[in-house]
């Protein structure tokens, strides 16, 4: 087997595996939300606030096993197929998470919702069929030679700042705030932990073809990264799902990790390097894709909106400048209008007051007839009661 149809081969099992990882986690979001709600509504002490009781909710072990087989087949995609393509597809998860909130924590999921879903999968697909089929890092001493380029250098510094400075100043200040605190601190270790998932599934990879990897010390130094990050990440998305709502929390985790991470890949992986322009345009494309149904699965989501109640396709007809509406509401829902002319009004009033009906004022009580009305002094009669 030549070397570009062992990659193309590789690529496949990548996506399969990134596929079902999408699934699993999505599921597990669901099931260790349940487990947090069940946890919180026995104790006063939630997880956001510090407490560790949920660890005794089956529920959220069972969110958790899903989440490790889910996480499992990500790192074993990561050994087959490029990050930038493995990480985008996690916008599968969100989809999955999305419907299920709807239907098992009936949060509200409309029809622009459902668009949204429909570009999430669309800028998927978009983004397989652009993304780069070839592997640019063979064996650990690969990585490890891309590993000392300056730029990337300079990347991991920045990124390792960033969420040591978030978790100890931003995190015991905002966190019960803004979503976003814990969300940064997951999505800087995360890429993290997606380079070290690369770099551990090379060193298997190449260990399986004949060629043992395990032997070098910078194997287990990336599997060491790899432990570390997962459990603060685990410890931050927990506290982020139980104080902000799950269709929140997940697609803003899904832009800022896969924002970081091919950003991240780019640079150490060298994925990019070989790809057309097309190539990557589409390839941008399609991530952008992504962020905006992501961004019409969950900004809209408080709106009644369904197919139903959606604008007519007739125009309505043409109201009349002068004139006011008196509505009714038909049985159908549907707003009947009736427009009366203010010229007939006025005409109306002038015919059945006077003047001096409408100037004078009642200085004593016998000008009031029975209704409790002044009757006019020149015809006689009630013009208010006329009308």
């Amino acid at each position: 087997m030549s070397s570009s149809d062992r990659d193309l081969r590789d690529f496949m099992i990548g996506l399969c595996l990134a596929i079902g990882s999408s699934v699993f986690i999505g599921v597990s979001f669901i099931l260790k939300k349940l487990g947090l709600l069940r946890y919180a509504r026995k104790v006063s002490t939630r997880a956001g606030q510090g407490g560790c009781g949920y660890l005794r909710e089956w529920m959220w072990w069972a969110g958790m096993i899903l989440m490790t087989l889910g996480e499992g087949a990500n790192f074993a995609a990561f050994a087959f197929a490029p990050a930038t393509m493995v990480t985008p597809l996690g916008a599968l998860s969100v989809i999955v998470s999305a419907v299920l909130s709807a239907r098992i924590l009936k949060e509200k999921l409309n029809i622009l919702g459902k668009v949204g879903c429909f570009l999430c999968v669309l800028g998927s697909t978009v983004m397989v069929i652009h993304a780069p089929k070839e592997q640019e890092v063979h064996s650990v001493l690969d990585l490890v030679l891309k590993m000392k380029e300056p730029a990337f250098i300079v990347y991991a510094l920045i990124m390792l700042i960033t969420a040591i400075v978030t978790i100890f100043y931003f995190v015991p200040r905002y966190g019960q705030k803004n979503v976003l605190v814990y969300i940064t601190v997951c999505s800087t270790l995360g890429s993290f932990t997606v380079m070290g998932c690369k770099g551990v599934g090379t060193a298997i990879n190449a260990t399986v073809r004949g060629h043992n990897e395990f032997t070098n010390w910078i194997t287990y130094v990336l599997l060491g990264v790899i432990i570390v990050c997962i459990i603060l990440q685990l410890n931050f998305l927990n506290k982020a799902l139980d104080t902000f709502n799950t269709a929140v929390v997940t697609p803003i985790y899904y832009v800022f990790f896969t924002s970081f991470v091919i950003t991240g890949s780019a640079i150490l992986f060298q994925e990019f390097q070989h790809m057309g322009a097309l190539d990557i345009v589409g390839f941008l494309c399609g991530f952008l894709t992504i962020i905006a149904g992501i961004f019409l699965l969950n900004a809209f989501k408080d709106l009644k909106i369904s197919w139903r109640n959606l604008p007519k396709v007739t125009k309505e007809a043409d109201i009349p400048e002068t004139g006011s509406i008196n509505s009714t509401v038909g049985l159908n829902g549907v707003t009947n209008a009736t427009f009366v002319d203010v010229q007939q009004i006025e005409a109306h009033i002038s015919r059945n007051m006077s003047n001096g009906c409408i100037t004078r004022t009642m200085s004593d009580d016998s000008d009031c007839n029975d209704n409790g009305c002044a009757p006019d002094r020149y015809h006689g009669s009630s013009p208010v009661l006329d009308m």
